[in-house]
């Protein structure tokens, strides 16, 4: 059967080279080449040391940067990724990066997302007076094959308004002449007289983060491959875990998922689809009724 992007080409937005993450699992999954526009400031949109902040969610801004692409490209299918580090949002006191691609296609008036939470992104930060208190900062985030921007240590005021001039985050940095340049520079007019130095978020200067946006990539370009049983738009997928699995004691209904929903992007056929292993009732601890 012919896949459905088959010798299709589909601008990807993007400035820090992702198109080696995103590429390959585009051309192997779906035969579709993807394209990056040159020139193209998607920083317009965001960026991850704030200067720029990101209006909207971040499905919301990786469909307008997908559609920065298309404009720029003249082409009707579009790919972007947006990546949001915070909180795990189920395990406490751990950090995790969530990553969100879209596809849009204008052609089919399609808009197909996939996201994952990556764990295993190196991402951390410190403060520092001088580059000799970062000596076992460093090797935790494997500088310098992961990038480190630093900037003054400005809490009354956003850095970049209380000197837009002067005080403009040092990005990018890979060599240890200057990191003692940027600390130097940053604690010189910071407001304690140090610097905050934080690992660099961006795809081209984390190896880490590349890796689970090309995660990401094959988890969407796999969904996209996926037709709806229906009306055979491609981007069927999962949405949301069907919860109300029984307790083995009880017999009350619990939170714990008892499968997937998935749902049609294009007609909204859903339908539920079971988890393997299946697992038959929940634990009693798991059980709002028996451990309240």
């Amino acid at each position: 059967m012919r896949k459905t992007y088959q010798d299709a080409t589909a601008a990807l937005a993007t400035m820090h080279g992702k198109e080696a993450a995103i590429g390959p699992a585009m051309q192997a999954h779906l035969g579709l080449t993807v394209v990056t526009p040159p020139n193209l400031d998607t920083d317009v949109l965001g960026t991850f040391t704030g200067e720029i902040p990101r209006v909207g969610t971040m499905r919301e801004v990786a469909v307008r940067k997908a559609r920065l692409g298309m404009r720029a490209s003249g082409l009707r299918i579009g790919i972007a990724s947006e990546g949001s580090f915070g909180p795990h949002p189920a395990i406490p006191f751990f950090q995790a990066g969530m990553e969100l691609m879209v596809l849009v296609d204008d052609e089919r008036d399609l808009i197909i997302s996939e996201s994952l939470i990556a764990e295993d992104i190196i991402h951390d930060e410190t403060v520092v007076g001088s580059v000799s208190e970062l000596d076992l900062f460093l090797p935790r985030v494997r500088f310098p094959t992961h990038a480190l921007v630093v900037a003054p240590n400005l809490t009354a005021s956003p850095w970049w308004k209380l000197h837009p001039e002067r005080a403009r985050a040092h990005k990018g940095i890979v060599t240890h002449d200057r990191l003692v340049d940027a600390v130097d520079r940053a604690s010189r007019i910071s407001e304690d007289g140090r610097a905050r130095v934080t690992t660099d978020l961006r795809a081209h200067m984390n190896p880490t983060r590349m890796q689970a946006i090309a995660r990401l990539a094959s988890l969407l370009a796999i969904r996209v491959a996926t037709q709806c049983p229906e009306c055979l738009a491609p981007g069927f997928g999962r949405v949301a875990p069907a919860r109300g699995l029984s307790c083995v004691d009880c017999g009350e209904e619990t939170i714990i998922p008892r499968g997937d929903i998935w749902t049609c992007v294009a007609c909204g056929h859903e339908k539920e689809e079971q988890r393997l292993p299946i697992r038959e009732f929940a634990e009693p601890g798991e059980c709002p009724r028996c451990n309240p």
